[in-house]
This record gives C-alpha cells, sequence and structure tokens, in this order.
C-alpha cells in the first residue's frame, strides 16, 4: 500500500520511514489514554465577497455545525473521534502549526470538501471542489488530481506564479496530501501547514503519508 500511494501521490519518500511511522501512528491510536473526543460544532471564519477567501481574524457568531453534513450516530461518533486522535498525534509528534482532515462529499452545491477535524485557528469548513476555487486552493488542486502537494516557502512559490489560497498570513510552509479509497481514487484531504519555512523534511513528510494511509479507515 505504501507503495502505491507514493506513486499515485507522486511523492518520494522513503518506504522504512512510513513503515516506522505507520507502526507507531497504529500504537499511538490503540492506547486509551490518548482518544479525543470526537468535535461536532467549531467556529469558522468570515468569508469575503463572493464567498472566495477566508477573512483572517474575523470569526462568524454562528458556529459550524457538522451534523448538517454528516449523521450524529453512534458509529461517526467513534469514527470522529479516531480522527481527532489522529490530528492530535500529528500535532505532538510533528509541531505543525495547523493541520486538518477532510472528506469529500456531495451536497446541494455540489461536491466539496468537507473538514471532519483539525487543530489550530478556525477556518473554513467546506471547500467547492471546481475548477474555479482549483484556481487558488492546493487543497481543492490536490482533489482533483490525486497528487500530493508540498511547499517549503509559500512567498517564494506565489512570487513564482503559484496558485495559493491565503487563510492565515503567518504561514510559511503547506503540505496538502492526498486521501485514497483502495481503489486508490481520491476520497479526501489532509492539509498541514507551519508557520515557518522549509518545516516539512522527508521524516515529517513519512509521518504525514502514515497518517494519510491510515485515516481512510476511519472516514464516517
Amino acid at each position: 500500500m505504501i507503495s502505491k500511494y507514493l506513486t499515485r501521490a507522486n511523492v518520494d519518500i522513503n518506504v522504512f520511514q512510513i513503515e516506522e511511522a505507520l507502526s507507531e501512528l497504529d500504537r499511538f491510536i490503540a492506547e486509551t489514554a490518548n482518544k479525543q473526543e470526537a468535535v461536532w460544532s467549531f467556529m469558522i471564519p468570515e468569508l469575503g465577497e463572493g464567498g472566495a477567501c477566508s477573512l483572517f481574524g474575523h470569526l462568524q457568531e454562528t458556529p459550524f455545525e457538522l451534523d448538517s453534513y454528516l449523521a450524529r450516530s453512534e458509529d461517526n461518533c467513534q469514527r470522529l473521534s479516531q480522527l481527532q486522535s489522529i490530528v492530535y498525534y500529528i500535532e505532538q509528534k510533528t509541531h505543525v502549526d495547523w493541520f486538518g482532515i477532510y472528506q469529500n462529499i456531495t451536497t446541494k452545491d455540489g461536491l466539496q470538501l468537507l473538514k471532519l477535524a483539525y487543530c489550530g485557528a478556525p477556518s473554513r469548513p467546506l471547500f467547492p471542489v471546481n475548477d474555479t476555487f482549483a484556481a487558488t486552493s492546493n487543497n481543492v488542486q490536490v482533489v482533483m488530481s490525486g497528487l500530493g502537494r508540498v511547499i517549503n516557502n509559500v512567498q517564494n512559490y506565489v512570487a513564482n506564479g503559484g496558485e495559493y489560497y491565503t487563510c492565515d498570513p503567518k504561514v510559511q510552509s503547506e503540505s496538502c496530501l492526498p486521501l485514497y479509497n483502495e481503489q486508490m481514487q481520491c476520497i479526501g484531504i489532509i492539509d498541514a501547514e507551519a508557520f515557518r519555512n522549509d518545516f516539512f523534511t522527508a521524516e515529517t513528510l513519512a509521518i504525514l503519508i502514515a497518517a494519510c494511509i491510515r485515516i481512510p479507515h476511519y472516514l464516517p
């Protein structure tokens, strides 16, 4: 599975590093003391004109309710808890400043990426999956292409013409990686952000890829 993931995502990381990271992640998840509660409600930023971008530092008065898009069943509570535990692991292991797990869902407005679990500053909960958003959003680019994207210097990336959706202006590095089902179809993404350049080393990426391989087992 690891080799298939690396080939499909077009990411070059040592397989042994990922195997070790997977084993450590599985041990963490199995430990009862590491269990995190499912989060069904969270604050989100105001959106700019047309909903195209987040207004950093300006929160909507009404929190986002996940059960508007996902049934609040016992099984889904357990799955969200497991996803939040993975988020906690990534936060503790890598010291990343922001990390989120998104899943493809079909809504009345079409296909969107729905944020299921995260840590860090409030951020938008839904990303429309279409060409318009793909023009500026790494998240949407990755879910549409199924290819991973690692940016270790956002300023240089944008200066060279790269598309970038800015939620938090402090972000200097970002890694956006796909999630696949058994048929290797892209069914979601993870997004990790750091407030310094060159954050995503091979070691850190191995940890993130291990999470990407395990997360689909827990998606609702």
